[in-house]
């Protein structure tokens, strides 16, 4: 079996060394796709760790991928297709799987037309090699529109606030920890999950590093969460209520002169709308409604101005509510009237192997890494990080600082 291998491990002091075999391989069950590494007997997963030798997570291991043995071993798992009868289900070998699904299927799409039949596609799906092949053409025989997903369920307000302002769904900036000086944080908790949307090797010990190096993480979230005992501050804010608080953060920003998008003035558009879009979200107005006092709005509105280089991420928490579209535009128009959207330690696009909407940068001369990715001009890397694959400088449509998605 590919990526197995032997190795002699010490079980507990003063106890031989025992042989036995070690499986490689990635976890399907979210985007971080860490490594682990399985101690196998036989078939049987005996124990699960992270594996350090992987370039991405570098040992992490979060509760879910911990616990692959016990869902692989979990009785109620389906290991062959099921059909129902007689109001029972029984395992049936694949052929009279897919007559059964021919009879079915067949009908209901000749009567109702092809939307009549939606898709789900879950996690360990879309990260496994067989579905990434296979799935794009079942959905396109199947000529479906109604497709659904984790994605549909988690970071669709993300992807439609970016896609609105950026030209694209899977345009999300990511902050670059690396660099930044300041991190407010909402919704979202990478000490558990090595991040979201923002994956890199060590994310927790990068977050320490940039408190260590003098910067600043603030947390806004219901809950005391690990991410939020390792910051500088957590606010609590009442649950489903980050538009309100943000929508209190840009008009500080506004009313008290602190917006300045900089170089970024040239490609935005609805600027002056802000004004009044944000005009009845004063701190004052917004504080009893998501719990977090007005002074401390317009502190960190002020923070994020005058900080040298500052970031906003948000994540679950701000997108799966009723105004999670609104939220997740906010976090970007916050980053834009910092000046802080698609620069060295603010919040920066990725570079994708593939599907990017900008021109490739030149390699920049001089970069830490060698990076090709570090576009001229720009700090160099401080070494070879998930911030080695942004652009320093906005390429893309013109950014559109107004929300169509979601009404106030």
């Amino acid at each position: 079996m590919a990526g197995l291998r032997r190795r002699s491990v010490v079980v507990a002091p003063g106890v031989p060394f025992v042989s036995m075999t070690v499986g490689v391989r990635t976890c399907p069950l979210c985007e971080a796709t860490c490594g682990l590494e399985l101690h196998l007997d036989g078939r049987e997963v005996t124990l699960v760790r992270g594996d350090r030798d992987d370039v991405f997570s570098h040992g992490f291991l979060c509760p879910k991928g911990s616990a692959i043995g016990r869902l692989d071993a979990d009785p109620d798992r389906i290991r062959a297709p099921l059909v129902r009868a007689d109001g029972d289900w029984k395992a049936v070998e694949w052929a009279e799987a897919f007559a059964v699904i021919e009879a079915g299927l067949t009908p209901i799409l000749d009567t109702h037309g092809r939307d009549a039949v939606g898709v789900y596609l879950g996690n360990p799906n879309v990260h496994n090699l067989a579905g990434l092949l296979y799935n794009r053409a079942l959905l396109q025989a199947l000529g479906s529109r109604n497709v659904f997903s984790a994605s549909t369920v988690d970071q669709m307000p993300k992807q439609v606030a970016a896609g609105l302002m950026f030209g694209a769904g899977l345009s999300i900036p990511v902050p670059d920890v690396d660099r930044t000086d300041y991190l407010l944080m909402l919704g979202a908790n990478p000490f558990a999950s090595n991040g979201s949307l923002l994956t890199a090797p060590d994310l927790p010990g990068r977050l320490r590093a940039l408190r260590a190096r003098g910067g600043q993480l603030v947390v806004v979230d219901p809950r005391r969460t690990k991410t939020a005992d390792e910051a500088d501050e957590h606010l609590f804010i009442r649950p489903a209520t980050d538009a309100y608080f943000l929508a209190g953060v840009v008009h500080t920003l506004l009313d008290e002169s602190l917006a300045d998008p900089g170089r970024l003035r040239d490609h935005v558009v609805g600027l002056d709308a802000l004004h009044g879009l944000t005009r009845d979200f004063a701190p004052e107005r917004v504080a009893a409604i998501c719990g977090i006092d007005a002074s401390s709005i317009r502190r960190v509105a002020r923070d994020l101005a005058h900080a040298p280089r500052a970031a906003v991420y948000a994540r679950l928490g701000t997108c799966a509510q009723a105004f999670g579209t609104l939220a997740s535009w906010l976090v970007e128009v916050c980053n834009v009237l910092t000046g802080n959207l698609d620069r060295a330690g603010g919040a920066m696009f990725a570079r994708p192997a593939a599907g990017a909407l900008t021109r490739p940068a030149r390699r920049a001369s001089g970069a830490a890494c060698g990076s090709a990715a570090t576009p001229a001009g720009s700090e160099a890397c401080p070494r070879c990080s998930a911030s080695c694959r942004s652009s320093a400088s906005p390429r893309r449509s013109r950014l559109r600082v107004r929300d169509r998605s979601a009404r106030w």
